[in-house]
């Protein structure tokens, strides 16, 4: 296990405070959760595939996020 050290702005720590107590999980799970999505993201794009946010009853892409 390795630890990692990470200077957070203000609202971005109350940002996961929030996300922490609301999924009833740490913020150290929050954090890990975070960075396999951004991981997952940049495999996708290397590969081509868009990153976004869809319907699930049709799949269509509402958001597309770009800037990863």
């Amino acid at each position: 296990m390795t630890r990692f050290s990470v200077t957070l702005s203000d609202d971005l720590t109350k940002a996961i405070e929030r996300t922490a107590a609301e999924a009833e999980i740490s913020k150290n799970e929050v954090l890990r959760k975070a960075l396999q999505l951004y991981l997952a993201a940049r495999e996708g794009q290397s590969r081509g595939l868009k990153i976004g946010l869809a319907q699930p009853e049709t799949n269509k892409l509402e958001t597309e996020i770009i800037g990863l």
